[in-house]
């Protein structure tokens, strides 16, 4: 799609869905917004809708989304627990650092092997080396060592996910837009590391499907997937049956997924920025989000650079 059409597009969505709210829409560009979308409205990217004046939305509001209401008040239930579980580390609640460990970051697996369509031969991913360097920097903003390359097995990670407060996985999503579960987030085939033996549990072919996301029992206050499609899945009355719906059923409060085959290098400025503005400038994640994509915008203009990620669940 060229700049003109898309341009279009944006303003046409903001033209049908924000116009005739925009009297009712707070006036505070950190006050919050959530849209709940229903149907294939789970797909626009309200960040970037643009108004007449050429001012995009997340220019003038600090923007979340939730499937429904009853989502939003699980998350809210899991926010109240995780904070009491552990004092947090985000935000405006506290100056102090992560401790070491409690941060989960991983980027560019050795990348499994899937079939690109149905009954063909499956073909390793492609390596995403912008994702190894967004993990390289983001992992000390988290005091933590990131898990690039061999080491992040799917058993070393699966081990790892019940016991981290945050949670990074820089690496390819895919998308099953049929069943939803099936959605997977791509990681180190156990057959691939030699760390088998160790204590992991063996077999996991490298794709760490929804289905299986619902079988943990998670802790994290924020859950990042910074991939490609993340955010997608099937569409059903009361949202996306994927890899966000089944992380929040699994305990996470919010859950940053993508809309979209994202660039490497903007994103790898995005999320950097994004942390950034949570352990030193002490925002909220959502307002983190929001001049992430301020800052992102003004370096890489064109919105499928910066607009992709969405917020699903707790600002705070």
């Amino acid at each position: 799609m060229d700049e003109a059409t898309q341009t279009n597009r944006l303003q046409q969505l903001h033209q049908i869905l924000i116009e005739p709210i925009a009297d009712l829409l707070p006036t505070n560009p950190e006050a919050r917004v959530i849209f709940m979308p229903q149907s294939s409205l789970f797909l626009v990217p309200f960040p970037a809708l643009k108004d007449e004046q050429g001012k995009y939305l997340i220019e003038k509001h600090t923007i979340l989304t939730a499937p429904s209401i009853q989502v939003l008040e699980l998350t809210r239930k899991q926010r109240q627990r995780v904070g009491v579980n552990a004092p947090i580390a985000l935000g405006m609640a506290s100056l102090t650092p992560l401790p070491a460990n409690d941060a989960l970051v991983v980027g560019n697996p050795t990348m499994p092997s899937v079939p690109p369509y149905p009954g063909e031969k499956p073909q390793p991913l492609a390596p995403l080396p912008g994702a190894e360097a967004e993990a390289k920097a983001i992992a000390p903003l988290l005091n933590t060592q990131p898990l690039i390359g061999n080491q992040a097995t799917e058993s070393a990670v699966k081990q790892l996910l019940p016991k981290a407060r945050i949670i990074h996985l820089a690496t390819h999503g895919l998308l099953d837009d049929i069943r939803g579960i099936g959605s997977a987030i791509a990681l180190t085939p156990d057959s691939l590391s030699s760390s088998l033996g160790k204590g992991g549990q063996e077999g996991g072919n490298g794709l760490l499907t929804a289905e299986e996301i619902l079988d943990l029992k998670l802790n994290a206050e924020l859950v990042v997937l910074s991939a490609c499609d993340t955010g997608r899945g099937r569409i059903t009355g009361d949202g996306v049956v994927g890899l966000s719906r089944s992380l929040i059923s699994a305990g996470v409060s919010s859950v940053i997924v993508s809309l979209w085959a994202v660039p490497d290098a903007p994103t790898a400025s995005l999320m950097t920025e994004f942390y950034t503005n949570i352990q030193q400038r002490k925002l909220d994640k959502a307002q983190a989000l929001r001049q992430a994509m301020l800052t992102t915008m003004k370096q890489h203009p064109n919105p499928r650079n910066w607009a992709a990620f969405t917020l699903i669940g707790e600002a705070e």
